[in-house]
């Protein structure tokens, strides 16, 4: 099955954006749970897959929500856009759990090796063979459009570990691969919120008569079919979560210094910084989500990406040598040999938040180093400020949303 194609540009962002303006108000309040099937999402803004690589900004959306519905309707539409960033902030500051889940998967795949009957289970989830109508319909969907709808998201993952009793770690890799939207701490995160070890010890349950009124009468699964038993997985990890880190300071870009700028999906709207300010002797993208897994990452997915990057150069009138990572996160040598022969001193990017285009640059900064080149990297102020205050839950974040609110003004005006 073919994932369908959407342009990967700002301006396609731009236009889903406008487009949906009206509805991020009362009507996303009262819509917004309802997955009504492929092609019927209009509840929703779908604009994930450019917020996430900053093809759109998060201020540009909640700015957009304020100037037309005010703080108080728009409330629900805005605490959405402020979870991204809250999930990116929460591992930002505790990092190894990004490292432990890919240790994790790893270990999961290796035991297909052996298992088969449990190899046999995955294989008939992922292709949408369960006999359970709707998560193979969700399959299908995901599959062939590289999208769900989020509380889709939360039912398939609960059955996925609950009902079909089977990894979570690989499915929160199925996700990975296939969701243009795919963020390494929302899509890890979200997954370990469903199993009951990023809330410790609260699951979430995925109930009959939820998905029927959510689904608005699509489907009707039976009594019976859905697992009554919502034990949390966090015995899995008897140690709890690890201790807070510092965040990482990264080094300052210095204009003096003979420079390659990097393009990562990170952010793509990198003419928010000061990029005239240097004397660019090399420009270089890499497209990392073939490194997303050590299985094969969706086509779709990896052209989402490259499309990305391409309009990032075009706007910006740069033209990159483009490089692509490998699966298994194995080395850029080709980049890195690129970097090394350029004659730069640093490589600018912007910030490379955890995941696989950061774990990429971490395995060869040694390599970089020895040859007196180094990493330096433009953090944006929206996530100084966020970040920092997603230490725990939600809330924590949720209570200063008035405080970033009246910044974003106050910086626009």
């Amino acid at each position: 099955m073919e994932m369908t194609t959407q342009k990967a540009t700002r301006e396609e962002g731009q236009t889903l954006l406008n487009a949906f303006i009206p509805s991020m108000g009362s009507h996303y309040e009262r819509s917004r749970n309802f997955d009504l099937g492929p092609g019927q999402h209009r509840s929703v803004s779908q604009l994930s897959p450019y917020v996430r690589r900053r093809l759109v900004l998060e201020s540009e959306v909640i700015q957009a929500a304020l100037n037309t519905h005010g703080p108080v309707v728009s409330e629900k539409f805005i605490q959405e856009v402020f979870w991204r960033s809250y999930f990116k902030g929460w591992l930002e500051l505790r990092p190894t759990v990004w490292n432990q889940y890919r240790c994790g998967l790893a270990e999961d795949l290796s035991a297909l090796e052996t298992n088969l009957a449990l190899r046999a289970r995955v294989a008939a989830a992922e292709s949408g063979r369960t006999g359970l109508e709707y998560f193979d319909a969700w399959v299908n969907e995901l599959v062939t459009t590289g999208y769900l709808h989020n509380h889709a998201r939360m039912w398939f993952a609960s059955i996925w570990i609950f009902t079909l009793k089977l990894p979570w770690r690989i499915g929160a890799d199925f996700f990975y691969r296939y969701l243009l939207d795919g963020d390494a701490a929302s899509n890890t995160l979200s997954w370990r919120w469903v199993a009951g070890l990023h809330t410790r010890g609260k699951a979430y349950s995925a109930e009959g008569w939820n998905i029927q009124k959510f689904t608005a009468g699509r489907f009707h699964p039976d009594s019976g079919e859905l697992s009554k038993s919502v034990e949390p997985l966090d015995y899995t990890e008897p140690w709890g979560l690890p201790e807070i880190q510092r965040f990482r300071n990264p080094l300052k870009p210095d204009p003096k210094l003979p420079s390659l700028l990097l393009l990562t999906d990170d952010d793509c709207c990198i003419e928010d910084y000061d990029i005239a300010a240097f004397s660019w002797i090399a420009v270089a993208s890499l497209v990392s989500s073939p490194a997303r897994s050590p299985r094969e990452v969706s086509a779709g997915v990896i052209e989402f990406e490259r499309g990305a990057l391409a309009d990032t150069a075009r706007r910006n009138n740069l033209s990159p040598v483009c490089f692509d990572a490998t699966s298994n996160g194995g080395p850029v040598t080709e980049l890195i040999d690129f970097i090394i022969q350029s004659g730069a001193k640093q490589v600018v990017a912007a910030y490379l938040t955890q995941g696989p285009t950061h774990d990429l640059l971490k395995a060869n900064l040694p390599v970089l180093q020895a040859h007196n080149i180094h990493l330096s990297e433009w953090r944006r102020d929206w996530d100084t400020r966020i970040w920092p205050h997603a230490s725990a839950g939600f809330f924590k974040v949720k209570q200063k949303i008035p405080d970033f609110l009246r910044h974003l003004l106050a910086c626009n005006n």
